[in-house]
């Protein structure tokens, strides 16, 4: 009999028995949570464009942020007995600029396409040949491009001279860029990114580094990989403006479920608990695309007394733009028993922009609450509404409806609950944030409405409505999934990798949108985040599939059907799988600038057979046989030994007799030959799976190096992580000896970093969702739990605080690039060995 340990009953009895009074009475069960640091605490999380983080340990530490790094602000405040203090956020209050960026001034520069001189980055260099022109530089389409670089590298000069500033002043460069980025100050190194792409990076500068009366130089160098690119930067100062919620809360902890993040603060004489609920259930889709998150609160005396309470929050219309430029329309109303603020653009240029690094700047963002006498909601100033809840518990009833450009004034959406007295007994409630984005997706021409929507016969009110009268059984099913999802976990893996788990939930789920295509098909739309943009990527599927075929495989067929359709309709005419099938939120063919043959074409064979697995059929294989057909031929006959190509690890560079992607093209050979076998066709079953292993056999002696298997075949001395064997083991294929693997996985333990086992022996970073994988791969928990903790140490401790990234530095814990990916995922994948 299995011991439980204490702090495993404590759990069971809080997801079992706890309970609290919502606003109806009604009994609600609250989740298991955990106590981790990390990188980022997920707050909203709808979708790629709805999407809002705490990065920091205390919530009310910095501003709530976009995954991108772009504010989208949420403030929340309490008064207790007129003192009022923050717990939510922070005052973003706007930099000057000294020396604008493109957003706000075409700026001239000086830029060349060629590698200058030794010392281009200096004050004294001569740039007389460089050409002018007005920034930013980039790619011809972007917003604020006014020279179009369509090269693959740019150097940038920019020369200019401050004005005269006070003693004191804070100086900032603020820069955007995609990709590889360096920037020079004066001649002194200051960025250096690596692989990324981010926008509105602000970076504190010493004022030292300037020439306080002569002429300064910024100079830069970017590197483009593919796809979009751009180069811009300006000087700017701090505001004189003081932020009017001075006075913090003591947070008391915070804590993290699959569904859930939790806080809890002292706030002097009363205690508030807060939680940020996101019910993306994934075997109730309906459910899942509805674009609702809750925001729950509770609060009591916790000192024997009685004292006045008030709870005040605040959004700004940052939530429905890109750029804080654009006009915005704020209104407000009643419909269904339910208030709401109501915020977008003027425009509403509906699935206009594509890209990566960019906020959605269509449809509505919503702050809503249940109609009650003790809420007020109104539209205000940014300052003012402060200044007014500050001095007085209240702000003015405001205008019905407004219009304003928020670099000029910011409007804010704000709901007040006056609570009234409150002693020992908790006092509960709830508010919605919501998001319709009217058009959620273009799909080959077709603009496709959200699943929620069910064909466009609900609207957002319905939404609403529904989130109302659903509210106690949405949270008892978030606490339920949530504690099977922690127990599976623990069971799987222990504490550490249950951590890594629920950390990935949410983050992977809203880096997707769920839609249907015109003839009722399921299309679960990935976005490639801070990667390069791209919709339903084959090779990002891959890695995230394994915590869809945990939990509803019709999701991963989701995935999997945009890139089917592609070929099947003959809109793709290659013998092998697509990349990708575009760039978000446009999804019209791919737009990835390479191909991966073997890659996607493993890729998808394997994963198909991955679904069969978990459902106990092939139907699925079945309709989509001729192209399988195709894909598995293309591998017997370019698989095992592959020339020089991409694979998954893209940001590794293109290179031949890549051993780890013969071993997918193995795989995906055994995967169809299991499928032809699961559809009754034995002669082609037989034929695939004999090839496969013959494959394998010639794969074991051409790899060998002794205690390991190679990097590439034809490099002596090397190694790699070979993840790609685990589906050997979880699909029971037997193409590869057992000791194989085994090998390995003790070969990798020679080679972990603090951090992790890197990729391969060419640089020190990894990919932590490859980790995992190639941690599945070990016979026992004990073995597995070896390549789990450093993971898990990295995710505590690394200094970007960022939504959880993939790919980092195994020495220090240095994200590398990408950033709130789905690939997280693929953590799931120890849970697909029962």
């Amino acid at each position: 009999m299995r011991r439980l340990s204490f702090k495993q009953v404590v759990l069971i009895i809080l997801a079992g028995l706890a309970v609290s009074c919502s606003p109806n009475q009604e009994m609600v069960r609250k989740s298991p949570t955990t106590e981790i640091k990390a990188p980022a605490y997920p707050l909203i999380t709808i979708d790629p464009y709805t999407s809002a983080w705490s990065m920091a340990d205390q919530l009310f530490d910095v501003p709530v942020k976009h995954w991108t790094g772009k504010t989208q602000s949420l403030i929340g405040a309490i008064r207790v007995d007129g003192k009022v203090y923050r717990f939510l956020g922070k005052e973003d209050i706007p930099l000057q600029p000294l020396v604008p960026m493109a957003k706000q001034e075409k700026w001239e520069g000086s830029y060349t396409f060629s590698e200058p001189k030794t010392g281009w980055e200096k004050v004294d260099f001569n740039d007389k040949s460089w050409k002018s022109g007005k920034a930013g530089f980039g790619t011809e389409g972007m917003e604020d491009a006014g020279t179009v670089w369509d090269t693959k590298e740019i150097w940038v000069r920019r020369e200019f001279v401050l004005p005269e500033l006070s003693a004191g002043n804070q100086l900032y460069i603020v820069y955007s860029h995609d990709d590889d980025f360096v920037l020079y100050l004066n001649g002194k190194k200051l960025v250096d990114t690596g692989a990324s792409a981010r926008s509105m990076v602000v970076l504190k500068v010493d004022e030292e580094l300037f020439n306080k009366k002569g002429t300064n130089v910024i100079a830069a160098h970017c590197l483009d990989r593919g796809g979009l690119a751009y180069v811009d930067f300006g000087i700017f100062r701090e505001n004189d403006r003081k932020e009017v919620f001075a006075n913090t809360v003591v947070q008391k902890s915070v804590s993290l479920s699959a569904t859930q993040t939790h806080y809890s603060f002292q706030c002097g004489p009363v205690d508030l608990n807060l939680q940020f609920i996101s019910p993306l259930l994934p075997n109730d889709l309906d459910l899942l695309s509805r674009p609702v998150n809750y925001i729950n609160y509770d609060v009591h005396a916790n000192d024997g007394n009685s004292h006045e309470v008030q709870i005040y929050f605040e959004a700004t219309p940052e939530w429905a733009v890109n750029e804080t430029f654009q006009e915005v329309e704020i209104s407000k109303g009643t419909k269904n028993g339910i208030n709401y603020l109501k915020a977008g653009t003027t425009e509403q240029a509906v699935l206009e922009k594509k890209g990566d690094n960019i906020r959605i700047d269509w449809g509505y963002v919503y702050l809503a609450a249940k109609e009650a006498d003790q809420t007020i909601m109104a539209i205000g100033d940014y300052f003012k509404a402060k200044e007014n809840f500050l001095k007085e518990g209240s702000i003015p009833a405001g205008e019905n409806e407004s219009k304003a450009v928020m670099t000029q004034a910011m409007p804010v959406m704000v709901t007040i609950d006056n609570v009234g007295s409150v002693s020992s007994k908790p006092v509960n409630n709830y508010l919605m944030l919501a998001y319709d984005d009217i058009e959620s997706i273009q799909y080959f021409g077709d603009n496709l409405k959200a699943w929620w929507t069910q064909d466009g016969t609900l609207n957002i009110d319905d939404a609403l409505k529904m989130a109302v009268s659903e509210y106690t059984s949405i949270m008892n099913k978030c606490a339920e999934f949530d504690k099977n999802l922690w127990d599976e976990t623990m069971e799987a893996g222990g504490k550490n990798y249950a951590d890594l788990c629920v950390l990935a939930f949410r983050q992977s789920v809203a880096a997707h949108k769920l839609v249907k295509d015109k003839q009722g098909n399921i299309l679960f739309l990935s976005k490639e985040n801070f990667s390069n943009g791209s919709i339903g990527t084959v090779d990002v599927t891959y890695p995230s599939a394994p915590m869809y075929l945990k939990y509803n495989p019709d999701l991963l067929k989701g995935m999997l059907n945009p890139i089917f359709y592609y070929s099947e309709s003959g809109k793709w005419a290659k013998p092998f799988a697509a990349h990708d099938v575009g760039t978000y939120p446009k999804a019209n063919g791919q737009t990835y600038g390479g191909d991966m043959p073997v890659e996607e074409c493993g890729n998808m064979v394997i994963l198909t057979a991955a679904i069969a697995a978990m459902e106990g059929n092939a139907d699925y294989a079945a309709k989509h046989w001729d192209v399988l057909t195709t894909w598995s031929n293309y591998l017997m006959e370019n698989g095992l030994d592959p020339e020089n190509q991409l694979c998954t690890d893209d940001f590794a560079g293109h290179f031949a007799h890549n051993i780890n992607l013969s071993a997918k093209a193995i795989m995906g050979i055994a995967s169809y030959g299991r499928l032809a076998a699961m559809l009754g066709k034995t002669d082609v079953a037989e034929k695939y799976t004999a090839e496969a292993k013959k494959m394998a056999q010639e794969w074991m002696k051409m790899a060998d190096d002794g205690d390991h298997y190679r990097l590439t075949f034809d490099q002596p001395g090397t190694w790699s992580q070979k993840y790609n064997l685990v589906w050997d083991k979880l699909l029971n294929l037997g193409i590869f000896p057992k000791e194989v693997a085994q090998k390995e996985i003790a070969y990798y333990l020679t080679k972990q970093n603090t951090y992790g086992l890197p990729l391969d022996n060419r640089r020190t970073y990894t990919k932590s969702d490859w980790i995992v994988w190639t941690a599945t791969l070990a016979d026992d928990k004990a073995t597995f739990q070896k390549f789990i903790d450093p993971v898990h140490k990295f995710v505590t401790e690394t200094p970007d605080r960022v939504p959880m990234t993939d790919w980092y530095e195994t020495p220090d814990a240095t994200q590398v690039g990408f950033q709130a990916r789905s690939v997280v995922g693929g953590y799931f994948i120890k849970l697909l060995e029962k």
